[in-house]
């Protein structure tokens, strides 16, 4: 996995590849050179290869990869996104590419089995021409917070008596946390806060500003504690232009927490809107607005949509769930290599 330090994909990386190994199964994790990553990893047991993954001269990291691929002899080497599979050699072992969003198919061609972590992502890769039987829908899971400890408002600059509603996520145009800012001034006296980092930042404060709610809208930076945050917070907005999955919906959901989301792809996919979850379309200030203010007002509407949402989440996102889909995918495939 070559992913940045912070994400949504790389985050699920560490979850998945520790799981597996705290299952029983041999794991090899192969990362960018990352220093709290690779720590994260030894101290859940694994003994990370850390690996350049750079560049078009980076003339070393598929030599290293292929020795260290060889010495471990795996059955089933999985390449976690674009920059992984395009390093990624060709072996005895069955090589799966997995995506979580709807990338350059030319990175995967070497690949036996693709992954995609959505069934929309899954249906597209197929109808770009490639085998249905070779193509397979694998879902993430997210921790469970339920329960977590709240973090005091205060420490976020939040009233404690004002309504919060939590944003997470990349400080990128695709999040569209600049819609969340114009849905403020319709929501008198709510608070929001945005947790994340990223190159918006300048724009998305100079626009809270121009709005007239900057003293309303809080950016903390990244934050490692999402569950304290969702425990504080009376609710999750995702106001994402383009979103393939949303794990943030799934942590929302894990921790009882209703969600209120733009309509891209990965949300749609996932909620069912009114049942355990509101969309609303996507650049809809308004109607953003409206879908926080009724989770925010009517508590039990907002108790129901929670309610489901955590359901959903046990039956189909917790680890137990996941982790056994995956073990069963990786098990057939090395049932074929055998």
């Amino acid at each position: 996995m070559a992913g940045s330090p912070a994400g949504g994909a790389e985050l699920f990386y560490e979850r998945l590849t520790v799981a597996l190994h705290q299952a029983g199964d041999s794991v090899l994790a192969v990362i960018r050179r990352d220093q709290g990553r690779a720590g994260r990893l030894r101290e859940a047991g694994l003994v990370p290869i850390e690996l350049p993954f750079g560049g078009p001269f980076d003339f070393t990291t598929r030599l290293l990869l292929g020795r260290a691929l060889r010495r471990f002899a795996p059955e089933v080497a999985v390449a976690w996104m674009n920059r992984a599979a395009r390093f990624s050699p060709v072996g005895p072992w069955k090589l799966v590419g997995r995506l979580g969003g709807y990338y350059d198919l030319r990175y995967y061609r070497r690949c036996d089995h693709l992954v995609g972590n959505t069934r929309g992502i899954a249906a597209w890769i197929a109808a770009q021409g490639w085998p249905a039987r070779r193509v397979h829908h694998l879902p993430n899971f997210t921790p469970d917070f339920r329960g977590a400890t709240p973090v005091s408002k205060a420490s976020l600059g939040v009233p404690d008596d004002a309504k919060l509603v939590l944003a997470l996520g990349r400080l990128h145009v695709n999040k569209a946390f600049d819609v969340l800012i114009r849905a403020l001034p319709l929501l008198p006296g709510a608070h929001a806060v945005i947790a994340g980092e990223g190159p918006e930042r300048a724009a998305l404060e100079a626009l809270a500003r121009q709005e007239g709610v900057a003293d309303r809208i809080h950016l903390p930076g990244w934050r490692a504690d999402t569950g304290a945050l969702l425990a504080a917070a009376d609710m999750l907005a995702c106001p994402s232009r383009i979103e393939p999955l949303g794990n943030v919906v799934l942590e929302a959901w894990s921790a009882n927490r209703p969600v209120v989301a733009a309509a891209a792809d990965g949300p749609t996919e996932l909620i069912r809107t009114g049942q355990d979850g509101v969309l609303v379309p996507i650049e809809d200030a308004a109607a953003l607005a409206d879908g926080i203010r009724h989770a925010l007002e009517d508590r039990v509407h907002a108790t129901a949509l929670a309610a489901a949402g955590r359901a959903r989440f046990e039956a189909e996102f917790a680890e137990r769930p996941v982790l056994a889909q995956w073990r069963n995918f990786l098990g057939n495939l090395k049932r074929e290599t055998a």
